[in-house]
């Protein structure tokens, strides 16, 4: 997938794969044929038949599973939005390189292949509050690292982030993409204190005042950042593979709600791990009319809440494809 102007992003759920509605249709009977009450199992069921759906078959396996964690840094920080210094995204990037840290543990547990793609951490975005984050040609070069790094053998793709201040970026998409009071969409981030939250509001009051377009590829080079546009960038060129991807938090998901407000159907092949405690992450769960496997309370970002998803999704494959039938068990049904 090649990614030659922002505009052109409107245009492609017309040609994307869809889900398959006779493999959802097939995979719904033959829940209803394991031995269990109809239902019984919840949203283990559900997922089951998304799963189904998007990768054809009447009993998918993820035989290949793939997480991305992008990194960048953002002009923003000047406005004193974070506690820590930039350098520390660099640092971070090392310390997964070298398997230090949660998303590494959580993928040798869960059975995901990370690869972490550092994106001009020496070179952060433009301060927001003073200018466009990104040009053009800057958000559609960190889209096609994104789409570049998807594994296209891969069954499902778990996207992460890693980038100081981009909290403070996700809540600016946030606000941009769907109005309401600023302070609904800020929240500590990485340790904030009242001061710090306060610094975060006034430079997201100050990029929507000076950026007045709404658009979401629009918003996206304004207000968002490298690794935003890379989780952009992943998320389409999952889609024309028909891989499922599994959103994380709270800046994963305002990333990818810049897909969702050019066109509602681009996020169809998404989930979303866990419902951060970020708490501008559930009110932008409804909007985008997404509901989260998981609620733990976490806001560490890494990708880590949606590795945790991915044994979720696989115990529901596991219960999908291995359960008995009435019939194979030899259980009378009601």
């Amino acid at each position: 997938m090649k990614f030659t102007t922002l505009n052109a992003i409107a245009g492609l759920a017309a040609t994307l794969p869809t889900s398959d509605e006779a493999s959802v249709a097939a995979a719904r009977a033959r829940q209803n044929s394991l031995t269990k009450p109809p239902g019984a199992l919840g949203r283990l069921e559900t997922l089951a038949e998304f799963m189904a759906g998007w990768r054809k078959t009447i009993c998918p396996e993820i035989k290949r599973a793939q997480a991305l964690v992008f990194a960048g840094n953002h002009g923003v920080c000047a406005q004193g939005v974070n506690p820590y210094p930039q350098e520390v995204t660099a640092q971070m990037v090392l310390n997964f390189e070298s398997g230090g840290a949660a998303i590494n543990q959580l993928c040798r547990v869960n059975g995901a292949a990370l690869r972490v793609i550092p994106l001009e951490l020496d070179r952060p975005t433009q301060d927001f509050t003073q200018g466009p984050a990104m040009s053009e040609a800057e958000t559609l070069a960190a889209m096609q690292a994104g789409a570049d790094a998807v594994d296209t053998l891969a069954d499902v793709l778990i996207l992460g982030e890693m980038g100081i201040g981009n909290s403070t970026v996700a809540a600016a998409m946030a606000a941009a993409l769907f109005g309401g009071e600023v302070s609904v969409w800020v929240g500590a981030g990485t340790g904030s204190d009242s001061a710090g939250i306060a610094r975060k509001i006034g430079a997201i009051d100050a990029g929507l005042a000076l950026h007045s377009a709404r658009s979401g590829m629009a918003v996206l080079a304004s207000l968002g950042g490298r690794e935003q546009a890379a989780i952009c960038g992943a998320v389409l060129a999952a889609r024309a593979a028909g891989i499922v991807v599994i959103l994380d938090g709270f800046i994963c998901t305002a990333a990818a709600a810049a897909l969702y407000t050019t066109d509602q159907r681009l996020l169809d092949h998404c989930l979303v791990g866990h419902q951060s405690s970020e708490p501008g992450h559930r009110k932008l769960l409804a909007e985008i009319d997404k509901t989260a496997i998981l609620e733990l309370d976490m806001r560490l970002g890494e990708g880590s809440g949606a590795t945790l998803a991915l044994g979720i999704l696989r115990s529901a494959l596991a219960c999908h494809n291995g359960m008995a039938t009435f019939g194979e068990a030899r259980v009378s049904e009601a």
